[in-house]
């Protein structure tokens, strides 16, 4: 008896196996992997570098990589910069007229971008011996000071080479000197004189007598009328110097060619009224008193 049932069980599992039955797994399935990575979010443009300078002009140094190439002796390795709403340009002279074009990138990008060639200026240098020579400059964008960038260099024999230069050390550049004022030497002399603003009514007599003392020029002003009674020059009032005729003053002149602000009050009317006037005398017409 006993072995019948040891041969019905074993015969139960061969016919289970043969069934392709597999044992239950008490295993739970994962859950399904959520992502924790998060989206970068989309590049922006980087913004335009601005000119680390304020607009004006400037005297800054050419550097180069290259004896051959730099600015020329008489400017001492100098030149002008530039800048303009924010766009810099620096404008050297070079040391002669064999290098007739520029390019602001690579040597081998050169010819296919033709239209961006600089082009060359004819400057005049004068020397330290006093000689003066005609040789090229170039106006050269510049995006940043005391930053290398690329310059290539066409010669004379057309061939393109390439540089490495960088401006630095800009200082703002000196007002220039205002010119001297010529007056003439003491004596006495008329000229004539060109009387603008007011009404247009009013003339003064021209040519005007104009007396130079200790390099002091003083006009005297005859008007059209009896009426001015004062007349005001740099904040200075000056009273007729005579009393029956036209209105007549001496007044200090500080430079011919040039407009001279005056202020001259009027008794024609109502009341008393100031008038802004402008006289001019011109150098040109300028001659001994007879």
């Amino acid at each position: 008896m006993k072995k019948l049932q040891l041969a019905s069980l074993t015969l139960s599992a061969l016919l289970l196996a043969g069934c392709g039955a597999s044992a239950p797994s008490t295993a739970e399935s994962a859950p399904e992997a959520v992502s924790t990575v998060e989206t970068a979010p989309a590049a922006t443009a980087a913004p335009a570098t601005a000119a680390a300078l304020p607009d004006g002009v400037y005297t800054a140094r050419f550097n180069t990589d290259s004896s051959m190439f730099h600015a020329n002796e008489a400017v001492d390795g100098m030149g002008t910069l530039t800048v303009e709403n924010g766009t810099m340009t620096f404008h050297v002279s070079l040391q002669s007229q064999k290098i007739v074009n520029l390019y602001p990138g690579m040597a081998a990008d050169a010819p296919a971008h033709e239209s961006d060639w600089l082009q060359p200026t004819v400057d005049t240098v004068t020397y330290s011996d006093g000689t003066s020579d005609e040789v090229y400059g170039f106006d050269i964008p510049v995006a940043a000071v005391d930053a290398d960038f690329q310059l290539a260099i066409l010669g004379t024999k057309g061939t393109w080479y390439d540089h490495t230069v960088s401006i630095s050390d800009a200082e703002p550049a000196a007002e220039p000197a205002a010119a001297a004022v010529e007056i003439p030497a003491d004596g006495s002399y008329t000229c004539a004189v060109t009387l603008e603003g007011g009404s247009g009514r009013a003339t003064v007599e021209s040519p005007a007598a104009l007396t130079v003392a200790d390099g002091v020029m003083t006009a005297t002003i005859v008007w059209s009328s009896p009426n001015y009674d004062y007349m005001l020059v740099d904040g200075e009032k000056y009273l007729p110097v005579n009393t029956d005729g036209n209105s007549t003053f001496e007044i200090p002149v500080a430079a011919l060619d040039t407009a001279l602000a005056v202020t001259a009050d009027t008794v024609a009317m109502s009341t008393p009224h100031e008038i802004d006037y402008t006289l001019t005398f011109d150098s040109a017409t300028l001659a001994a008193a007879e």
